[in-house]
Formats: C-alpha cells, sequence, structure tokens
C-alpha cells in the first residue's frame, strides 16, 4: 500500500510540472547599461576664503563633505587685512562663498562694504552673548582669543621679583627692560596691545594711552618687528634663555600652547612655564567671525557651513589647531587649555566702530612717540 501511493504521488507531481496548465517562468530582462546621466553625482564646492592662519582637521572637514555630500576648498589670502581689502575688491563677483576670520579690529571696514548676506543660524543661541557684535548677524563669531603680556615663571622666581599683574606694573622701576613688544603698524598682536592700552588709559584726561607709552619707552620697553622676533627671538623663555626680556606680548593661550608642544610631557601637578597677566584691561579680546558672502554661488551650502563652524564638532577642533577659544559655550576645552588656560575676565574695551574710525590715526600717533 505504501508503495502504491509512492508510486501515486509521482505521477501527480509530474502530471503537474508538465502539464498543460504549467506555466515556464519567463527570462529575466537585463537591466538597462548605466548611462553617463545616471552615473554622475554632482558633488558642489564650498569655497571658503580665510587667512594663512587658518587650520583645522582633516576629520573635521570631511565630516561636513560627508554630510552634504560636497567639497570644501579652502582659499588662503594672506594675513586678515589683505583678506578683507580682497573680498571688498570682489563683491561684484566673489570669490567664495564664504568668509571667515575677519576680526573685531576690522568688522567695520566689512560690514561698510556691505560685503555679508545677513543670517541668523540656529546655532547662535549656543555662542558667547558678549561675542555677538552684529546685530544684523551679518558676521557670526566663531572663536576669540585675548591678546596679553605673558611671563616667564622661572625667570621671575630666580631673580626674587613679583611677576607684573596689571599694565601700570610695566612702568615700575622693577620692570625697567624687562619686556618686549610688537611693532603695532606691522604687527597684529602689536596693534592688538595698542589697542589694550588705548581701552584702559583712553585718549584724553591726566594720563592718556601716548603718556603710558612714553613711560614705556622711558622703562626701556623693547619693539620687535612681529611676534615671532618678539617671542622665539627676545622672550627668555620662547628663546631657550637666550633672550634677554622675561615679559613678551602674546596671548593667553600661549601657556597651554607651550605645555601642548613641550619637547618632554609635563607632570601633572606642575604649572606652565609661562603665564598671562590678566588682570582688569590688561588684555584686548580679538574675535574672529564667519559671513557668507552675497553673490555666493552655494548660498545654501555656505548657510549649512556657518552652522557647521558654530557646532560642537568644528569648535571643539578649534583649541589645538589654532589655539583660539571655541565661541560655543557648549564646546568643551582640550585638557590642557582647561587645565593652563587663564580667561580674562574683564578685558580692555574698544568698541569696532571706534576701532575702524580711528586705528589710522592711533597708529600714527603711537609711531610719534614709540618709533621716533
Amino acid at each position: 500500500m505504501k508503495r502504491f501511493l509512492g508510486a501515486m504521488l509521482i505521477v501527480v507531481l509530474l502530471l503537474t510540472g508538465c502539464g498543460a496548465g504549467a506555466t515556464t517562468p519567463a527570462p529575466m530582462e537585463e537591466a538597462p547599461a548605466p548611462t553617463e546621466e545616471s552615473e554622475t553625482v554632482e558633488i558642489r564646492t564650498l569655497r571658503m576664503m580665510t587667512h594663512n592662519s587658518f587650520n583645522i582637521s582633516e576629520e573635521t572637514i570631511a565630516a561636513f563633505e560627508e554630510a552634504h555630500g560636497a567639497k570644501v576648498e579652502i582659499l588662503e589670502s594672506g594675513d586678515a587685512g589683505v583678506m578683507v581689502n580682497q573680498a571688498i575688491l570682489s563683491v561684484a563677483n566673489p570669490l567664495a562663498d564664504v568668509l571667515y576670520g575677519v576680526d573685531n579690529t576690522l568688522l567695520s571696514r566689512a560690514l561698510n562694504a556691505d560685503i555679508f548676506e545677513p543670517y541668523a543660524s540656529p546655532l547662535l543661541d549656543q555662542i558667547i552673548d558678549d561675542l555677538k557684535l552684529d546685530p544684523q548677524h551679518r558676521a557670526l563669531p566663531v572663536d576669540y582669543g585675548d591678546v596679553c603680556l605673558n611671563y616667564d615663571r622661572a625667570w621671575f622666581e630666580e631673580a626674587g621679583i613679583a611677576p607684573p599683574e596689571n599694565l601700570e606694573d610695566l612702568v615700575a622701576p622693577d620692570y625697567k627692560g624687562l619686556t618686549v613688544v610688537q611693532d603695532a603698524a606691522s604687527s597684529s598682536p602689536g596693534l592688538a596691545f595698542l589697542l589694550a592700552t588705548v581701552g584702559r588709559f583712553g585718549e584724553s584726561g591726566d594720563y592718556t594711552y601716548l603718556d603710558y607709552w612714553a613711560d614705556l619707552l622711558e622703562n626701556d620697553v623693547a619693539i620687535a618687528g612681529d611676534w615671532n622676533e618678539a617671542y622665539w627671538g627676545r622672550f627668555t623663555h620662547g628663546s631657550g634663555g637666550e633672550g634677554d626680556r622675561p615679559i613678551v606680548v602674546s596671548y593667553a593661550s600661549s601657556p597651554p600652547a607651550g605645555v601642548y608642544f613641550a619637547e618632554e610631557p609635563m607632570d601633572e601637578a606642575s604649572a606652565a612655564p609661562t603665564a598671562a597677566v590678566v588682570g582688569d584691561e590688561s588684555c584686548f579680546r580679538q574675535i574672529e567671525f564667519v559671513g557668507v558672502l552675497k553673490g555666493a554661488q552655494n548660498p545654501d551650502l555656505a548657510r549649512a557651513w556657518v552652522d557647521f563652524m558654530l557646532d560642537v564638532t568644528f569648535q571643539e577642533d578649534i583649541p589645538l589647531n589654532m589655539f583660539m577659544f571655541p565661541a560655543n559655550e557648549n564646546a568643551d576645552l582640550p585638557e590642557v587649555f582647561a587645565r593652563y588656560a587663564v580667561i580674562p575676565e574683564n578685558p580692555a574695551e574698544v568698541p569696532y566702530e571706534a576701532i575702524e574710525a580711528n586705528r589710522e590715526a592711533w597708529v600714527a600717533a603711537w609711531a610719534d612717540v614709540a618709533l621716533r
């Protein structure tokens, strides 16, 4: 019986498979050959004009490129002043979509030339309020850094002299011949230090910024051509002991930079070999901005890049690449910054409109006193 049922099952299966009602699958159609048009994916280019000091990690830039299917092209255009002048001269036919690196010493020049499109990024809510200088949101703050006096800790300890605490200390007899600054007419930190003295002492009254500079000269201040000459050539720490000046105009971020780039790792309990003077009105705060250029070829991509620069990923990459402080208050500082950097609570205040209106006159008057 089992053999009979098995035979019948075989017959049924054969009939089912070969009967008139059976269908044969149609051969699969070949997929159409890809055309040149279907293979091409448009990759747009975001062009950012910036100064020669711009530096950010390749990984950070790649994150934007991957998220937006774009290519980022960095157009380095000299120092900040040259960059702004190029942007103004090319306003009718902009060289880029975005400009980054105009600071508060040049901001009025850029705004008056009307080179930016207003853009109120949704990330502005995370930006430190004191850094927002343009209420029309044409230029949005990305980072900041304070130009301050720095001093060589070991030199002062060995000399048995208290390090300076403010600008006024530099003209005291104990500090005669100890300070090197930069030329305000040719150096960005030199100009920033001049602005700090303008903010601290003013232009009128019994004791002005020019009176202060006269006293500095009387106390044998040295004036170097630029930051490199001052820090690496004259500063006792920066020159490895070959320099003759234990006080130099530099940045509040210089002490953590010195630790970060030290040849030998420092003990966790050790202080940085240099320190910044952050007494009231002793520093000048430089703020760097980004803006979408008018006539940008890719304005939507430009706005996305501005958002990206203000967001935490980019912001946390700033300190150890450009040694500036992030403008986003939610960005964490790297450990070396958190441990060794001191941010001035009350830097000297000079409105950016006043800088634009008076910068050349201030520098000329300074030169008459300092370079005579």
